[in-house]
């Protein structure tokens, strides 16, 4: 039992270089705001994206809990779709003589490369927070020529 350390224990006497960043860390959780649905992660603040490869289509599926359709702009440029995501709260509350207004803007944008992607005929619905979108393939014409050998 003499062996057992606590988990949040550090040596005090060594000068430890992760300790600026786990104290950013902390502050950036202190002041975090647990309404926000896109919370600081590895991918930091952005939303998931899965892309599935069809055989005629591509199929996109972004996860947008919270979001308006209103909120979502979906373009499709070469090749490059693009999937961006504006969001501004205005709260007011009046009680009193008091008057508290917070307000917040959420920015965050995905591009997503399909080389052989048909910009005619893509659809996309944004059901129950998650965004599915179609992206049809060019059909690629066969150009095999048979050569003879001589």
């Amino acid at each position: 039992m003499s062996g057992l350390i606590p988990f949040n224990n550090t040596n005090s006497d060594l000068i430890n270089s992760d300790f600026f960043d786990r104290s950013f860390n902390m502050l950036d959780d202190f002041f975090a705001d647990s309404m926000m649905p896109f919370r600081r992660g590895s991918l930091g603040h952005t939303f998931k994206v899965d892309v599935i490869d069809n055989e005629n289509e591509y199929t996109v599926e972004a996860e947008l809990p919270g979001i308006k359709k209103d909120e979502v702009d979906v373009t499709l440029n070469e090749g490059r779709l693009t999937i961006s995501v504006n969001r501004e709260e205005n709260n007011e509350e009046k009680t009193k003589n008091y008057i508290h207004k917070e307000r917040r803007c959420s920015v965050m944008t995905r591009n997503i490369y399909l080389a052989d992607s048909d910009s005619s005929g893509i659809k996309a619905k944004l059901e129950n927070g998650v965004l599915n979108i179609s992206v049809p393939k060019i059909k690629k014409r066969d150009n095999t020529v048979k050569v003879e050998v001589e």
